[in-house]
């Protein structure tokens, strides 16, 4: 599909009447955290503060993961996950995953942390009526990555996926470990001699960064995702696989979203990585490359169901084919959806995929798609706001697919892939940054895109017209 040159950025769309009004945080990749209002003002930057995923907590503090290792020996390692307050003052920190030396630098502690976080009081990081996450203390939840050998794998180095629950004083109280866990995951043979072979190295996927070279390791499964499921209908029910200690993850390489025990550790819900299993599953569709799936809080419309961004692109472990000789990514879709769907049933509640946006499927398929990074938030009023993250496109839909809000990135990437991408985008309420006052809402229409031209561009409409004799249009045999 062609692209356009030209196009506008900021907020685009904006409807008042039934938009969720707050606040929306960011950290457009390559550039710093950032505030922004519903009509896109740019209200606060954190200058000096790298990161590309932040979040905002009560009083005008944010959470980012701060500094990018050197990506010729680290994947997508951050040195420290920390807590800044409005004024720029790190109030909290943590750095003391690991005591790193890379060749050339002085050897020091490192977070390692990656994609994704939480602080007690709030299961997963966005707004949810009554559960506000704590500024002032309390237990974090992290991913973090560990280099590591697992023979029931691979014979390869892998990168494994940690989860660090870490007290307000910098100390780890607990911790899970990915690989412990891969024989109840379920893959089948296939899966599991196509992960031998070839563990997603992220050497050969050549994704090193500004030196162009990456760590010798195997990326196998790709955690993005980190949640807490919190108060929920199903547990209240009896069920205990959703008890509100349970972490929720997804890892995107596997195309699996699962549940874990806090106590044991064990999974004990788990969809993928073969969707076609069970006709729940099939009726489901494959979830491929996914990130952000959470359990919706109570308070939210739609609580207790599973939200999902499915990036569609690749993803998995199988049977070599054609799209895929080696067997690793081997599933694939060139379009993204954004499900809602019960985690007891697997039926789909609701749906945001390209048909709802108004495309012509299949021929107009990838005009909503992206293939990595993204999110998708429950908003208080039933309305969902989606981060099309390669694209850096962050919008709001209602429960009936209107575009109610829109805002482009701005800010193009100066390295690396060159983009305008995000990772994710947060809405807040306006009374979580006390500091400022309330902008005051203006209504943007969206644009006739039919009749818009650019200053200096003629209109559109013919400057004359002639009506050519008899035509030559079939009529069909005369009477």
């Amino acid at each position: 599909m062609g692209h356009p040159t030209i196009y506008p950025t900021g907020v685009t769309v904006y409807n008042p009447d039934k938009a969720y009004n707050g606040y929306t945080v960011a950290a457009p990749m390559g550039k710093c955290p950032m505030l922004i209002g519903m009509n896109g003002q740019e209200l606060r930057f954190w200058e000096g503060v790298p990161s590309t995923h932040c979040k905002m907590l009560p009083g005008g503090n944010i959470m980012a993961q701060c500094g990018l290792r050197d990506p010729r020996y680290g994947y997508q390692d951050s040195m420290e996950l920390a807590q800044i307050d409005w004024d720029g003052k790190v109030v909290w920190r943590f750095d003391r995953g690991e005591f790193i030396e890379d060749p050339g630098y002085p050897g020091r502690w490192m977070a390692r942390t990656h994609h994704d976080f939480q602080r007690e009081g709030n299961p997963v990081g966005y707004y949810a009526p009554g559960m506000n996450a704590r500024a002032d203390g309390g237990n974090s939840l992290m991913l973090a990555h560990r280099n590591l050998h697992c023979k029931n794998i691979s014979d390869q180095l892998l990168v494994d996926d940690i989860v660090y629950e870490v007290n307000w004083k910098g100390e780890i109280i607990w911790e899970w470990v990915c690989s412990d866990h891969f024989e109840e995951m379920g893959f089948s043979a296939e899966a599991r001699a196509a992960l031998f072979r070839d563990p997603n190295n992220v050497q050969r996927g050549k994704l090193g960064g500004k030196h162009g070279v990456a760590p010798d390791v195997g990326d196998w499964m790709h955690i993005n995702s980190l949640s807490v499921l919190g108060p929920n209908k199903w547990h209240d029910a009896g069920d205990q696989r959703f008890n509100p200690s349970n972490l929720i993850m997804d890892g995107r390489e596997t195309g699996i979203i699962f549940i874990i025990d806090k106590k044991t550790g064990k999974i004990v819900w788990q969809v993928g990585p073969d969707y076609n299993a069970t006709s729940a599953l099939q009726e489901l569709g494959w979830i491929i490359g996914q990130h952000h799936a959470h359990m919706i809080p109570r308070g939210l419309p739609g609580e207790g169901n599973i939200l999902v961004y499915d990036n569609g692109g690749w993803s998995g472990y199988g049977a070599p084919n054609p799209a895929s000789p080696n067997g690793v990514k081997y599933a694939q879709r060139d379009y993204s959806r954004v499900l809602e769907f019960d985690p007891t049933t697997l039926k789909i509640v609701w749906q945001y995929t390209p048909a709802e946006a108004g495309f012509m499927m299949p021929l107009d398929a990838n005009r909503f798609y992206s293939p990595f990074i993204s999110a998708a938030q429950r908003l208080p009023n039933g309305n969902t706001l989606i981060t099309e993250g390669s694209t850096g496109r962050v919008f709001e839909v209602t429960a009936e697919h209107e575009l109610v809000w829109e805002w482009k990135n701005p800010y193009k990437m100066e390295v690396a892939l060159r983009m305008f991408a995000v990772y994710r985008a947060y809405r807040v309420p306006f009374e979580w940054v006390p500091q400022l006052e309330a902008p005051k809402p203006v209504a943007i229409a969206p644009l006739d895109v039919s009749t818009f031209r650019v200053p200096g561009a003629a209109p559109r409409g013919a400057m004359s017209t002639v009506k050519v004799d008899g035509g030559f249009n079939y009529d069909g045999p005369k009477k």
